[in-house]
C-alpha cells in the first residue's frame, strides 16, 4: 500500500497558526514575513552577561537571555538566591555587592531583576560602567529617578530595554496600530484594568537570616523590621519599595494605552485618584483597590482601576468587573486587548487589513532578542528608556493623587506638577544614607 501523504499549503498552515494565536490571517502573514527575514546570528556572537537580583523574575529573564550570551556572574544581597542562580546558570562568579560585578571587563550587558527601589541605582551604575541593560519594570521608584536615568543612558550611549514585553506581543501591537489608524473612529476613552492588590497585616517582625543583608536590601528606603511578607516577591505591596499593582501591572498596560494614544513620549495632564480600600499601616500599604481618572491634552480620557471595580463604560466586563487588559473606546466602536486575546465591537475592525501607507509601529517579535539585536546595531530597542519612563510616570502620578486624595495637574512637556507645591515634593523621595546617589558615584 502506498504511504498516505498530507500536503499542507503554506497558507493553510498560516491560517491555523493565526487562528491559534487569535490573530487575523493578514496580520499573521505580515508577522511571519518579518520573522523570516531576520538576519542570522553568528554562533560565536556571545556577549558576556550578568544577573543582578536573583529572585524569580530575574531568573526568568536570565533564562530567556542566556541563549543570547554567556552568563559570567550573578549578584544578590541574599546569599541563598545568589548561590542558587549561580548554580542554575553555571556562572563562574557570585557577588553580594553589584558594584563589584560591574567592575568586570568581561561583562557587556546586565539583566536587572532587583526590587523596584533598586532599579534606578543599578541601571545608572551600569550605564556609567559601560554596560547595556535589560531592566525589569517598573523602570523607577519615582519620577525624579526617571528623569535622571534618561540623562545617564543618553550620556553614556547605553542600550536599555525596559521589560515591558507586551510591546513585543503581536496582539498589543495590532490593537495599537488599529487604534492609531482610526479603525474605531476618533479615540475617546481608554480603560486600563489592573489586578486587585492584596490586603493584609500588620505582620510580626522576624529575625534576619544570616544569608540576608537586610540593611542593603532596604537601600534608600526607611529602616523597618523584616517580616515574612515585606521582601522578595511581596515587596511590591509596600509603598516604601513600590506602588502596588498600580506600578506593577500598570507599567505594562499604561505603556500600551500610551502607545495606542500616540502619547508614549508624553502623558496625561490631569489625574484624579481615589483609594477604594484601606491601606494598612504596618501591613500592605500600597493601594489595593483604586480608581484614577486621567485626561490628555488631546481630549482623550483614561480610567485606571483594579479588576474588582466595575466601569460604567466597560465593553468587555459586562458592568460587573474590569478585566485585566486595555480597552480603547472610539466614536465608532471599541477594541479590547489582553495577553490572551484581542477583540472588537465589530469583527471587521480586526479582520480588515490596514491599507498601504497606514501608520505602522515598531515591530519586535522577541523582546529579549530585540535587546541583543540592539546591542549589536546600537539602535534604540522597542521599549527605550524614555518610553519606560513616561509609562511609569503615569502610574507614579496616579499613586501620588491617590495618596494625597486630590486632583493633580501635570505638565508632560516640562515634567512638573502644576500649582501644587506639596504634590511636587512627591516627585522624589528622601534617600537614606549611605544609599543615596553617592552610593554609586
Amino acid at each position: 500500500m502506498r504511504p498516505f501523504h498530507v500536503h499542507v499549503s503554506r497558507r493553510r498552515f498560516l491560517q491555523a497558526a493565526a487562528a491559534s494565536a487569535g490573530l487575523p490571517l493578514w496580520f499573521h502573514e505580515e508577522c511571519h514575513s518579518f520573522a523570516a527575514t531576520r538576519p542570522p546570528r553568528s554562533a560565536n556572537d556571545k556577549p558576556g552577561i550578568a544577573l543582578i537580583g536573583c529572585g524569580g523574575q530575574g531568573r526568568g529573564d536570565m533564562n530567556w537571555a542566556k541563549g543570547f550570551g554567556q552568563v559570567i556572574a550573578v549578584a544578590d544581597v541574599d546569599d541563598r538566591q545568589a548561590q542558587s542562580a549561580q548554580k542554575q546558570f553555571k556562572a563562574e562568579h557570585a557577588y553580594k555587592d553589584f558594584r563589584k560585578l560591574l567592575e568586570r571587563d568581561d561583562i557587556h550587558a546586565i539583566i536587572n531583576g532587583t526590587p523596584d527601589h533598586w532599579h534606578t541605582f543599578v541601571n545608572v551604575a551600569a550605564a556609567r560602567a559601560g554596560k547595556d541593560i535589560y531592566t525589569e519594570k517598573p523602570l523607577t521608584l519615582t519620577i525624579a529617578e526617571g528623569q535622571r536615568l534618561v540623562k545617564e543612558v543618553r550620556k553614556h550611549k547605553t542600550v536599555l530595554q525596559v521589560g515591558s514585553q507586551q510591546r513585543s506581543d503581536r496582539r498589543f501591537r495590532l490593537a495599537c496600530e488599529l487604534v492609531r489608524n482610526g479603525r474605531i473612529g476618533k479615540l475617546q476613552h481608554i480603560i486600563v484594568g489592573l489586578p486587585t492588590g492584596p490586603i493584609g497585616g500588620p505582620f510580626p517582625a522576624l529575625p534576619v537570616p544570616p544569608e540576608m543583608n537586610w540593611d542593603y536590601y532596604l537601600g534608600q528606603t526607611p529602616v523597618v523590621p523584616m517580616n515574612a511578607n515585606n521582601h522578595h516577591g511581596n515587596f511590591r505591596w509596600w509603598y516604601q519599595f513600590s506602588g502596588g499593582q498600580m506600578t506593577d501591572w500598570g507599567a505594562h498596560h499604561n505603556d500600551i494605552a500610551q502607545w495606542g494614544n500616540g502619547s508614549e513620549l508624553s502623558g496625561p495632564v490631569e489625574f484624579d485618584g481615589k483609594s477604594l480600600a484601606p491601606m494598612i499601616p504596618g501591613g500592605y500599604d500600597a493601594a489595593s483597590k483604586y480608581r484614577v481618572e486621567c485626561r490628555y491634552a488631546n481630549g482623550v480620557t483614561m480610567t485606571l482601576l483594579d479588576e474588582s471595580t466595575p466601569h460604567e463604560r466597560g465593553v468587555v466586563g459586562e458592568g460587573k468587573t474590569t478585566p485585566n487588559g486595555v480597552q480603547f473606546l472610539g466614536s465608532e466602536g471599541w477594541i479590547y486587548v489582553s495577553r490572551g486575546e484581542i477583540r472588537a465591537s465589530q469583527p471587521e475592525f480586526i479582520e480588515t487589513p490596514l491599507p498601504a501607507g497606514a501608520i505602522r509601529l515598531y515591530n519586535s517579535e522577541n523582546h529579549m532578542g530585540n535587546f541583543f539585536d540592539c546591542i549589536r546595531s546600537r539602535k534604540d530597542p522597542i521599549c527605550k528608556v524614555e518610553i519606560g519612563h513616561r509609562s511609569i510616570s503615569v502610574a507614579h502620578l496616579g499613586v501620588i493623587s491617590i495618596r494625597l486624595g486630590r486632583k493633580v495637574k501635570w505638565d508632560p512637556e516640562h515634567e512638573r506638577i502644576v500649582g501644587d507645591r506639596e504634590a511636587a515634593k512627591w516627585l522624589s523621595r528622601p534617600m537614606r544614607k549611605p544609599y543615596d546617589w553617592s552610593f554609586i558615584a
